[in-house]
């Protein structure tokens, strides 16, 4: 009998701890789920008085790298309607990117496109992963979002239209499905 009030209150508050768990697994109504196409271009401007992407690391051996391997870029660079930089704005990608592969020109990318403009004004989308830079065609997938965007998911479709010294400008085709 001496271990009787210790097993009664382990049953009591298991009994309170079974009760409470319905109000945790509650399901929420999201609605139907929406698809968006966005279709937009990205500009890098690496040279001149405001670059866009900033080196902020790299390795010892990245100087003599033939793929810039374990340099670290943090960028906010433009993003527009059209494929000219003086296009009309209508966000910016924000992110990081790092040199990923000792043989080939690929980066590791994590960007939020903030949107600031148009439609989607105030709302986000986050991209990541693995981007072979000299490839026509790359995919690269979103992994969230905000605003219009929350629970985002898809992928975006990348093509490099111009690459020339201290300029870039990659099109971008995304396909979101968010709530």
């Amino acid at each position: 009998m001496k271990g009787a009030p210790t097993v009664a209150l382990l049953l009591f508050f298991l009994a309170i701890a079974t009760s409470m768990s319905d109000y945790w697994r509650e399901t929420v109504g999201m609605g139907q789920p929406k698809v968006s196409h966005l279709h937009f271009y990205f500009h890098e401007v690496g040279k001149g008085s405001n670059p866009t992407p900033i080196l902020v690391a790299e390795a010892n051996s990245t100087k003599t790298s033939p793929t810039s391997f374990g340099s670290v870029y943090v960028a906010d660079d433009p993003l527009t309607e059209g494929p000219n930089l003086t296009s009309k704005l209508i966000g910016r990608a924000q992110g990081i990117q790092a040199a990923c592969s000792m043989t080939e020109f690929n980066l590791i990318m994590a960007l939020n496109f903030v949107f600031t403009d148009g439609e989607f004004n105030g709302s986000t989308l986050t991209v990541v992963g693995r981007n072979p830079i000299l490839q026509d065609v790359r995919e690269m997938s979103v992994v969230g979002g905000n605003g219009v965007f929350r629970l985002a998911q898809g992928y975006a479709q990348l093509r490099t239209i111009l690459l020339a010294t201290g300029s870039l400008t990659v099109e971008y085709n995304v396909t979101v499905i968010h709530y």
